[in-house]
């Protein structure tokens, strides 16, 4: 291992000097690689689905493991629009006249040797190796066991393809098992940032391991909150969307948060809809009062009363909890103590209960009017992401480009000392200049 992550750090270190045309190219040659391999690519991607379903994966690890046509076209789809991006590295993003002849300027660079240790997704895999080429980035990617076949297809042509261009050996490394990444973690020598995308516990289980950095990427506890005056229509085009767009996302809705007084008005229809979708409801005593009232309209609504205190819940499925508040108050409070920080939204007309709403909810992505699905890289308009980070350092939503670059300090002089400040010979003007 300390051998793979020496030539990896390596790499890293050429990787900081690569101009955007290699980058660029490198990028266009593992789009035509993933096009041209294709067939390859669904067939590994064919025996982990089979051995999944052996191994009885759950659905919607299922969903997430499959890499087919639309998934291909998807991750294309992302390079070309990564393609399309300013290259993050080498911006100036301040720059300041200390002096005659004394220039300061804070310049953006890759942050170095990258891990990134994810699950089910292969196609997570080409979006991530996409994003360390354009920044500037060294990789290594470790997903789930059960992705391997499909991993190591894809991480191969990757691989080639970057080197055919211009892109150092070893800039791309796969791990294959769960003691390779417990090695990883000791050696903070080479590996500048680790990001693992997971669950909860598992991203917390990397941070416990960990001597490198974390940023870690969380489980998605996305709420809607359908405040007292939404319109009833909109409420159930969001709240639809949020929940069965694709429910195996991680900016998919889990819980519907409902105020009293539109829930007496309109809560039937709103959970009818999400019924007849295929959604199975949890639903609290007081939703649930509410529904007995109208036992005649609940005849064909899936649901069940939910007794349990625990409203920190990710399905990933086709199940949502919905929970009678009484105050927008009570909303945010529910939101920032069962949350976790990723994305949560609000339905409602009014701009000062909306303004209220994105202000105290401490979300990475705080929406109004708006489905939680939109909190996506390539929607925010970042060509694909890294994950969505639920910290609040470095990096915070969607992870793309500017997520994997840091700064550095560059300082241009002409035989400047410090004495000549320190006893008054010189001084300092600190003038701002403008960044170019």
């Amino acid at each position: 291992m300390q051998q793979r992550l020496e030539r990896a750090s390596l790499a890293a270190s050429r990787m900081l000097s690569l101009e955007t045309e290699v980058k660029n190219s490198a990028l266009a040659c593992i789009a035509q690689g993933l096009r041209e391999n294709r067939d390859k690519i669904f067939y590994a991607n064919q025996l982990d689905l089979t051995a999944a379903r052996q191994n009885g994966l759950a659905i919607p690890l299922l969903r997430r493991l499959e890499f087919d046509k639309k998934k291909l076209d998807d991750v294309l789809l992302g390079i070309r629009d990564i393609l399309a991006l300013p290259d993050p590295a080498g911006k100036v993003l301040e720059a300041r006249l200390l002096d005659d002849g004394l220039i300061l300027k804070r310049v953006s660079c890759p942050i170095g040797l990258i891990a990134m240790i994810f699950e089910s997704r292969p196609d997570a895999l080409v979006q991530m190796a996409s994003l360390a080429v354009k920044s500037g980035n060294a990789i290594v990617l470790k997903g789930g066991s059960e992705a391997n076949e499909s991993n190591k297809v894809l991480a191969t042509i990757i691989a080639r393809a970057g080197e055919e261009k211009g892109l150092p050996s070893d800039w791309l490394t796969l791990l294959e098992t769960r003691e390779e990444v417990g090695e990883l973690l000791a050696f903070d020598k080479y590996v500048d940032l680790v990001i693992p995308r997971g669950s909860k516990e598992f991203v917390s289980k990397i941070k416990a391991e960990s001597r490198i950095p974390v940023l870690g990427h969380s489980d998605g506890i996305c709420h809607v909150y359908v405040h007292e005056d939404a319109d009833p229509v909109m409420a159930i085009k969001i709240v639809l969307d949020s929940k069965i767009q694709y429910p195996a996302a991680c900016n998919a809705a889990e819980v519907l948060l409902v105020h009293a007084a539109f829930a007496h008005r309109s809560l039937m229809a709103l959970l009818q809809a999400l019924s007849k979708a295929g959604v199975m409801l949890d639903v609290c005593e007081k939703a649930a009062q509410i529904l007995d009232k109208d036992p005649g309209q609940t005849r064909n609504l899936h649901y069940s009363v939910k007794t349990d205190k625990d409203w920190a819940v990710e399905y990933l499925d086709m199940r949502m909890a919905v929970k009678i508040v009484y105050s927008l108050d009570e909303a945010i409070a529910h939101i920032n103590h069962y949350g976790s920080s990723h994305t949560d939204a609000i339905v409602c007309a009014s701009s000062e209960a909306a303004n209220r709403f994105l202000k105290e909810v401490d979300s990475a992505s705080v929406y109004h009017n708006a489905s939680t699905r939109f909190a996506d890289g390539y929607r925010y308009g970042l060509g694909a992401e890294v994950g969505i980070s639920t910290s609040k350092i470095h990096a915070r939503g969607p992870m793309g480009l500017e997520g994997l670059c840091t700064y550095k300090w560059l300082l241009e002089g002409y035989g400047h000392i410090v004495s000549d400040y320190a006893s008054g010979e010189r001084h300092f003007v600190h003038k701002e200049l403008p960044p170019n």
